[in-house]
């Protein structure tokens, strides 16, 4: 019963967390009694809400490089500040051989941007950024970057005290965008078939008139055609 508890409790961390393994190193430690080998193992853990997290963990076995991994990232987790679904500003940060370039992107573009910033930025919750690795190509001084660069965000935020919109406020205004659009679309169409209804009308007036007229013209070319006949008739008992 208490490991099915237990259980039960991991599998709701796993939900609410966003866990993703950077980097896997194998490392070696000098001892007395010969080399002592082990693992390195980088985290970044997030809820996909604002939060984000970054852990080194080592053992002497992956699994448990994970677990200190993990454990760390969620000790030290960064809150991002987020307008709407990107980032306030854009920014570019160094971190030791890392650099990268941040940019906010409109709602709907996505996240353009490389493995190791994009697997931040997601644990994040970062909907929408285009990111750029102008630094080192090693993973792990990417993601240190980057998880820099958020930090760096948060504290010109902080202290510049910029107003930042929410993810519903973001919804409602492209919501109402979307709306507006719609609205116009209607309008258009109603406009297009009132237009055509006129066209329509104006065609079948135009085709009542020419068939009256050509009623008229041969009810008047009738009556001559008989005289002219009468007048032959005529013309044939004289001879």
């Amino acid at each position: 019963m208490h490991e099915q508890r237990r259980s039960h409790h991991e599998f709701e961390e796993k939900s609410e967390f966003e866990e993703k393994v950077i980097s896997i190193s194998r490392v070696s430690k000098k001892t007395k009694g010969g080399n002592k080998m082990g693992f390195s193992v980088l985290m970044v853990v997030g809820d996909k809400k604002g939060q984000v997290g970054l852990g080194l963990g080592k053992a002497n076995d992956v699994a448990s490089a994970i677990k200190k991994g993990i454990r760390k990232a969620k000790k030290k987790m960064l809150m991002v500040p987020l307008d709407g679904t990107t980032i306030p500003f854009a920014l570019t940060t160094k971190h030791g051989a890392g650099k990268v370039m941040l940019k906010p992107a409109p709602a709907g573009t996505g996240v353009i941007a490389g493995g190791p910033v994009r697997a931040v930025v997601e644990a994040a919750g970062i909907r929408d950024i285009s990111g750029k690795i102008m630094g080192s190509d090693n993973q792990s001084s990417s993601v240190y970057a980057t998880f820099a660069a958020l930090t760096k965000i948060s504290e010109i935020v902080k202290i510049k005290n910029i107003k930042l919109r929410s993810f519903i406020e973001v919804e409602a205004e492209e919501k109402e965008k979307m709306k507006k659009l719609q609205d116009a679309a209607k309008q258009h169409e109603h406009e297009a078939d009132a237009k055509l209804a006129e066209s329509v009308a104006k065609s079948k007036a135009v085709a009542k008139a020419k068939a009256e007229a050509k009623t008229e013209t041969k009810a008047e070319v009738k009556p001559v055609k008989k005289v002219i006949a009468k007048k032959v008739v005529a013309k044939k008992a004289a001879k």
